[in-house]
């Protein structure tokens, strides 16, 4: 990250866990930095400010549920405590009612994977296989369509991230379903032998 002086991943793991006692909020915490991390090594960014972006985007969520105060509240948090500017706009900037507008490559991508990310993991823990290894893109697409599924992802901030991307929403589920793999098993989900895997 730019500037010797700022915050690293363990300061930044250590802050989340500060604010956060649920484990399903720390584990989509981890899940949404692996995919940032994703991310920016296909655009050729900073692996380690993406990932501390996806790390604490809802830090604060647990304490302070109800907007406005998330994410504002986390953002001051994160100005005192020396986070880049550009991290802590990118975290307001994932909330739409923040009016903070998403003008950096990193914003766009944590608005676009923040709810896809929960929602992939969603789909994967109805399956048979708990697993994301024989996860088809099609098997989250035809769940997107089912509104009794998962209420709480909203679908027009799934829809809308994929567009300011510039992305087919497939494109995005793939390259998400391909991130979070290394890291399932953290996530409480399951790996197949390989000749059990299918490609999405």
């Amino acid at each position: 990250m730019r500037g010797s002086g700022a915050p690293t991943r363990d300061d930044a793991y250590a802050l989340l866990c500060e604010y956060t006692q649920s484990e399903s909020l720390i584990k989509h915490a981890l899940a949404v930095e692996a995919v940032m991390r994703a991310f920016a090594r296909r655009y050729g960014e900073d692996e380690e400010m993406w990932g501390i972006a996806g790390l604490l985007h809802d830090f604060d969520y647990e304490r302070y549920p109800n907007p406005p105060d998330h994410p504002l509240r986390g953002a001051e948090v994160l100005r005192e405590r020396g986070y880049p500017e550009e991290i802590v706009r990118a975290i307001l900037g994932h909330a739409d009612y923040t009016g903070v507008p998403r003008d950096t490559l990193l914003a766009k991508v944590l608005y676009a994977v923040d709810e896809l990310t929960g929602f992939i993991i969603a789909c994967t823990l109805v399956r048979p296989s708990r697993s994301l290894d024989d996860l088809p893109v099609a098997s989250v697409k035809k769940k997107l369509k089912d509104k009794a599924f998962a209420r709480g992802v909203d679908r027009a901030i799934v829809y809308r991230g994929a567009e300011e991307l510039g992305m087919e929403l497939d494109e995005v589920i793939a390259f998400i379903i391909a991130a979070l793999r290394p890291i399932g098993e953290q996530l409480g989900l399951n790996r197949l032998p390989a000749e059990e895997t299918s490609t999405p």
